[in-house]
């Protein structure tokens, strides 16, 4: 209805308190109020769902369809659909996203980039090509 697609379930959770050492690869939905020492990876489809709660604590990379981050991330993140980011956020790393929230506190230390941008070369100005840049250059020419 509306267009809007079902979110897949969380059935999964790595609670508060416990710390993880290595990759974590899930289906579907996964909520992390804990600590992973190792990359989060979603597997299959781009459908899934990443919840990183204000408590958690990630240290390697982080990839899934839907990510929210409200905790801390120590390494790149890539979002295949959404990356909302709520206010506590804190990523120190590069962020790759198809589309993305931001809420005011949030803090990325690294470089964002769309996916849609990838695959094409970086855009240049006109100017920089050896183009005129304003009115007065094309009179001089």
């Amino acid at each position: 209805m509306f267009g809007w697609k079902k979110t897949p379930p969380i059935n999964t959770l790595i609670g508060e308190g416990t710390v993880l050492t290595g990759e974590v690869r899930f289906t579907h939905g996964l909520r992390i109020d804990g600590e992973v020492q190792g990359n989060v990876t979603a597997v299959g489809d781009s459908r899934t769902v990443l919840i990183i709660s204000e408590k958690a604590r990630i240290h390697g990379k982080v990839r899934a369809g839907h990510v929210i981050i409200n905790g801390s991330v120590e390494g790149p993140v890539r979002a295949e659909e959404l990356l909302e980011l709520q206010p506590k956020a804190r990523i120190v790393g590069d962020v790759h996203y198809e589309a993305l929230e931001m809420h005011q506190g949030a803090t990325i230390d690294g470089e964002l980039r769309p996916l849609k941008a990838e695959g094409q070369p970086p855009l240049k100005l006109a100017a920089s090509a050896g183009a005129p840049s304003n009115l007065t250059d094309r009179a001089a020419s």
